[in-house]
């Protein structure tokens, strides 16, 4: 069964908002490097390699069903931050706006009965579920932790020792 066009436009799509998560993602890690908290800078370079496996799982769902990835130009991002707390907030409003976008493919797939993509699509919105607790647990860390020297050393400690673990995306 041949690809429905429009579950393929919006897959393609979103292929361009997962490398485009991995960019802002660079640029919190960017951010936390520059500021010297190494650990939180690595998990959002973690998070750059995450976005990035996503994008390649849905690279690959194309073109084994015979359509053609195009990459669109990735938007630079337009944010700068005050404080720390500033992008744990982004990155949870981030990935609540992935989570609607994942979920208006797997609509449209589900519209025309494609239950290949929809079984896709639901390794990603369990994954999207696991996204948005990580980052209310990091907003929540830095709420009781963030504004103690002591606790903000031991958070980043505790990020630093985060590794990449390629994901196993179900198809």
């Amino acid at each position: 069964m041949a690809l429905d066009d429009k579950v393929a436009a919006l897959l393609n799509e979103q292929i361009n908002k997962e490398l485009f998560s991995a960019y802002l993602y660079l640029t919190f890690a960017d951010y936390y490097d520059e500021r010297g908290l190494k650990g939180f800078a690595n998990w959002y370079t973690i998070q750059v390699e995450e976005e990035l496996a996503h994008a390649k799982g849905l690279r690959r769902y194309l073109l084994d069903n015979d359509v053609h990835p195009v990459m669109e130009a990735i938007a630079r991002p337009d944010m700068s931050f005050d404080d720390d707390m500033g992008p744990l907030k982004a990155a949870l409003e981030h990935e609540q706006f992935i989570t609607k976008s994942i979920y208006e493919c797997y609509l449209a797939a589900q519209k025309v009965n494609d239950l290949r993509t929809m079984k896709l699509l639901d390794w990603y919105i369990a994954e999207q579920g696991e996204e948005e607790t990580n980052s209310k647990d990091m907003i929540t860390n830095m709420e009781l932790f963030g504004s103690d020297p002591k606790g903000l050393y031991d958070l980043d400690r505790e990020y630093l020792s985060r590794t990449f673990n390629p994901p196993t995306i179900a198809m």
